[in-house]
Order: structure tokens, then C-alpha cells, then sequence
């Protein structure tokens, strides 16, 4: 049996049901497991505490599967799993929504996997040696629980390099997705690139907060700042906005955005090709003021040693955004650095708003949508965190 042995008291934080077992955690392993294969873990007395992948070379050594006596991850196991997990969605399909998560890795229990719907085709990610090892039997279960045209891989987040993997992208079961797929989102319709899109092609987690914008903005003068392909934009101008700029780095990704303004009836709106930080310092010096400021950046931190840079981002920006506000003006500020915690975020979004001479009120606080499920015993999945503030 491959089995894998803890050190005394590393057991803690799986018996708390964490998932992942470090490095520095196993005092040997028995056996030559392959990357994915899996191991059965014992504690240092020898008894079992579940099975996992095996990454040998991972910090992250062992991510868990399963805490049964007995685990079998044939078919009927991954059949049973996803069968669970996507019955969790099933009201997302009465909403109006037409592209969501369905399987969101660590937060479903199913570490290393993400599956996201756009109509009729599924994205899936493999993002750990234990999602990789599995993968065909997974598109077999998805391709029968999960009726598509076809099942589109992106496999390219930096993450599959730590695991030891390469990249993958392609469609690896039915029919290639046309260039542009078409969603809906309560209402509103999105053109989404899955191909070649940020992450699987869209800021599925930014659903709910782009929807609550638009009760915010009637009459309003916009700025959406990291605009990528316009999402905020459009739900700006559902909401009523009186004008909306839209700052986004990409060409390509401004381009898009143009296509779902046009999409939806949204007219009017100025787009501007440039560095966020750089185009708010310029309007400042030209003194242009905004009422409403949504600012949604990219990760600022992939590891450790980059959160105190990616803090100092996070202040800069948003000490722009509440220069550039009117007195009584909303700030919409997001990070998406899962190694910012909620109250990192706050106490950083705070000394902007001191250092820009600003008073505010938090009206409310914002996370991902409830697909990107976040498990009580793994907050790490909790990684967007959001601030709506009002200037005062």
C-alpha cells in the first residue's frame, strides 16, 4: 500500500478537515507513489486518517479525497461526487444565469478541479496532479451528468507549474467552442473568449457585485477601472449611469468589452487603453471627479514575499480612487490576492482614505459569488474580498 506518515502532531489541521498536507508534515512515505496517485495517509501511530494525491513535488504534498475507512476513486466515487456538487447549482439555472461555477476545487471538496459552465459548453481546469491523474475519468462523469457540446481545457494557470505540470489547453471532449461564446447573467448578455480569456474566459465570481452596482449608478458618473471585458460597464449602464469610463490595459480585452456595450444597448460610453495608475494620475492632475469608482485589479500577490508590495499597489489605487470621488461619492474597491486577508484589505483601503484626506463608511462588504463556494474549514477559498464605501 502507498501510504504516507505524518509527524507527531501534524495530524491536527487534517482531523480540522484542512485539505492540503505540507512538505514539512510527513515523516516518510512508503511506497513510489506517482504524481496524482493515491496514497493512503496515516498519523505517526499508524492509523488511517484518509486518502489523497500524492505531488512529489509540491510544497503542498498530499491534498486530501476522502476521510472514509475505505476509498476506492473508481468511477462511481467521482460519479457520486459531482453529482453532489452540481445539484448545489441547479437553482443558478432558474435565475437566468447561463454561466457559473460548477465545481470550484478545495470548496467542493475536490481539490485541484474547477469546472465552469458557459451555456453549452463546459471549462475545466486541472490544477493539481491529483485533478491531472484522474482527468479522464472526470470528463467521462462530466460529459454524462453534464449534457454539452463540448468540454473546452484551460489548464494554464501558474499553478500547474508548482505541481509539477505542464500547461494544457485545447478541447479534449465534443466540439471546439466557436471564438465567442454567449451567456446570459440576469438579464444582461456576455460574450465570453474561453479560449484565450482571463482565467476560464470571465469574472464568473464577480456576478452578484456587477448586479449590485446597478442600484447604485442612476444618473451617476462612472469610472471602471480594470475594466477587462466590460462587465461592471454594462451593468453601469442597466443601472441608469449618466456616462461610464472604462480603463482597461488590454486592447483586445477593451474590444471585447465594446462588443457586450453594444450587446446590451449601452451607448456613450468612453474607453481608454492604458495603466489604471497612470490614467487616474492624469485625471487628477486634470481634476476630474467621479460619483461612483469601481476598482477590481488583478492578483497584486501569487506568494508570500509579494504581499507587502501588492499592499502598497493596493493602497496607491485607492488612494486615487478617493481623491478622484465627489463628497458623497461611492468607492467599489476589490482584491482578488488570496493571501490578503479581509482585514489586511480594509486596514490598507483605511490609510488610503486617511492619506486622501477622505472620511468613509463601509455600506457594505463584498466576496465572491456563492458557485465559488468556500468551505467552513478551508477559508483560504475565500480570496475576493470587497468594500463599498462611501465618502463622507
Amino acid at each position: 500500500m502507498l501510504t504516507v506518515t505524518l509527524r507527531p502532531g501534524r495530524e491536527k489541521s487534517l482531523l480540522r478537515h484542512h485539505p492540503w498536507i505540507f512538505s514539512g508534515a510527513i515523516a516518510n512515505v512508503s511506497g513510489s507513489p506517482a504524481p496524482g496517485e493515491t496514497v493512503a495517509i496515516h498519523d505517526h501511530q499508524g492509523s488511517l486518517l484518509g486518502w489523497g494525491a500524492f505531488s512529489p513535488v509540491s510544497q503542498i504534498r498530499v491534498r486530501l479525497w476522502s476521510r472514509e475507512r475505505e476509498a476506492r476513486l473508481d468511477r462511481d466515487w467521482w460519479r457520486q461526487q459531482l453529482q453532489q456538487v452540481m445539484g448545489r447549482r441547479q437553482a443558478l439555472g432558474q435565475e437566468d444565469v447561463t454561466q457559473y461555477r460548477l465545481v470550484n476545487a478545495e470548496g467542493d471538496g475536490l481539490p485541484g478541479l474547477v469546472v465552469d459552465r458557459y451555456g453549452e459548453w463546459l471549462v475545466c481546469q486541472f490544477l493539481s496532479a491529483g485533478a491531472e491523474f484522474h482527468k479522464r475519468v472526470i470528463l467521462e462523469v462530466l460529459a454524462e451528468l453534464c449534457p454539452c457540446a463540448g468540454i473546452y481545457e484551460r489548464s494554464d494557470g501558474e499553478v500547474r507549474a508548482k505541481e509539477g505540470l505542464p500547461p494544457v489547453t485545447g478541447t479534449c471532449w465534443g466540439k471546439e467552442p466557436p471564438a465567442l461564446v454567449v451567456g446570459r447573467e440576469y438579464g444582461c448578455e456576455f460574450a465570453v473568449d474561453v479560449r484565450q480569456g482571463h482565467k476560464t474566459g470571465f469574472y464568473l465570481d464577480q456576478r452578484l457585485n456587477r448586479r449590485l452596482l446597478a442600484g447604485y449608478v442612476e444618473g451617476a458618473e462612472v469610472l471602471n477601472c480594470f475594466a477587462y471585458t466590460g462587465g461592471f460597464s454594462v451593468w453601469a449602464g442597466k443601472g441608469g449611469a449618466k456616462s461610464i469610463v472604462q480603463v482597461e490595459a488590454s486592447g483586445s480585452a477593451l474590444a471585447l468589452a465594446q462588443q457586450n456595450l453594444e450587446r446590451n444597448g449601452i451607448q456613450g460610453v468612453t474607453s481608454i487603453e492604458g495603466d489604471v495608475f497612470q490614467v487616474l494620475r492624469q485625471f487628477r492632475q486634470e481634476q476630474r471627479q467621479f460619483d461612483v469608482i469601481v476598482l477590481d485589479p488583478p492578483k497584486f500577490a501569487d506568494h508570500q514575499g509579494q504581499v507587502e508590495r501588492a499592499c502598497r499597489g493596493y493602497k496607491d489605487i485607492n488612494w486615487l480612487g478617493f481623491r478622484l470621488l465627489r463628497p458623497g461619492g461611492l468607492l467599489m474597491t476589490f482584491s482578488c490576492s488570496g493571501l490578503v486577508s479581509g482585514d489586511l484589505f480594509q486596514k490598507v483601503v483605511a490609510a488610503a482614505c486617511v492619506d486622501a484626506q477622505r472620511q468613509a463608511v463601509i455600506e457594505q462588504r463584498l466576496t465572491q459569488a456563492p458557485d465559488h463556494t468556500v468551505a467552513l474549514h478551508f477559508p483560504e477559498g475565500e480570496y475576493l474580498k470587497g468594500l463599498l464605501c462611501r465618502v463622507i
